[in-house]
């Protein structure tokens, strides 16, 4: 969705669930990259938005295999 979700959020999402959205941030970082090679970027503002939350959610992942949990 067009909505950022916050650290604590994807904090409380399962593994499972955190790689899902991981493989959603990277198809639509994928899909905007399409967009600008065919020269019309009207998201611009979710580029960064996009990597952002794929770094936060690597964060969280790489917490959770830490704790184990």
């Amino acid at each position: 969705g067009d909505v950022m979700a916050t650290a604590t959020e994807y904090r409380g999402m399962s593994v499972e669930d955190l790689k899902k959205e991981l493989i959603d941030l990277r198809r639509e970082q994928f899909n905007l990259r399409m967009q600008q090679g065919a020269g019309n970027m009207p998201k611009i503002h979710r580029f960064g938005a996009v990597r952002k939350d794929i770094a936060r959610v690597k964060t969280v992942l790489n917490e959770k295999n830490k704790t184990g949990s």
